[in-house]
Order: C-alpha cells, then structure tokens, then sequence
C-alpha cells in the first residue's frame, strides 16, 4: 500500500530517511525518477541515506508505474517519491491505492519565473498547471513539508493564487 506519493526534488534525505520513514511506518521507499534510475552512483547514494530495514527501491517512471502495480506491492508500506509534480501526476493517473499525496520541497533547484505557495514549494506556471490537474485526481493533495506540520490543501494554495 503507498502510504505517500511524495514530491520532493531532493528525493531521498535525512528529513525523509528519519522523520517521514518513521511517521509513516515504512518497509520499503520507491523513487521514481529517470534520471536517477540511469546512474549508479546516484543510486548507492541514496540507498546508503536509508535506515537499515526499509527497502530502497530505485526505478524509471514507467520502471515504477509496473512496480506498483504488482499485487505485491500492495502488501507493503511504502513512500514512492518523485522530483517533480508533472512525474507525481504522471505515477497518480497509473496507480491506485495512494493513501496521501504530498507536496513536499519542490522549486528551490528549479530557475526562472516561479510563484511561491509556501516556504518549501516554488513553482513554475507549468508545474502549476501539473499540480491543478494532479489536484483533480486526488483533491486532498496536500503542501506539507514534514508530518508534524500542518497540511496546506493544494486546492487552497491554487485558490489564493486566481485572487
């Protein structure tokens, strides 16, 4: 069962390895990511930022998408993370059962125009575009940098922005 689909640009960190793996009591962390499913180093990287007994699971988009979709995986509590909305929206369309989708630390990597809805999300217009149509497939997607604080709707932040 995907306890998290999260949208994090720095993907697997001490706040997700230590503060979001406990919170939500986790067997195993999916990151979905093409660009980090092609390079090795990236991915020992990773892998090695996680407390011993979850699983680490790297995979492409598509790689993923089959991943979760195994009646296996549903067996286990799981947080899939991607670096950007437009992925998360992409993994929300080909997979059921995600109990929260969470807008974490996305932007601050990202240059160009972009609209600030919190501390930790600065998006582009196309991203808000992708986080609008993600909103339609799960409304009680949420802004939310660490599970003791308290959950923004996305709808909400998008609401104050048509102001």
């Amino acid at each position: 069962m995907i306890q998290a689909l999260r949208v994090d640009e720095r993907l697997i960190h001490g706040q997700i390895a230590m503060v979001w793996s406990r919170a939500l009591d986790l067997d195993g962390i999916v990151v979905a990511n093409d660009e980090t499913a092609g390079n090795e180093t990236q991915k020992m990287a990773l892998k090695m930022a996680v407390p011993t007994g979850i699983k680490v699971i790297i995979k492409t988009i598509d790689g993923a998408i089959n991943l979760l979709n195994d009646p296996r995986a549903g067996k286990m509590k799981l947080l899939v993370l991607v670096r950007t909305i437009a992925d998360a929206k992409v993994l929300a369309e080909s997979i059921s059962g995600i109990n929260y989708v969470n807008i974490g630390n996305v932007g601050k990597s990202v240059q160009g125009d972009k609209t600030t809805l919190t501390q930790f999300v600065m998006l582009t217009n196309q991203e808000i575009e992708s986080l609008k149509e993600l909103v339609k497939i799960y409304p009680d997607t949420a802004l939310q940098n660490l599970p003791d604080d308290k959950k923004e709707l996305a709808s909400s932040a998008l609401k104050k922005l048509s102001l």
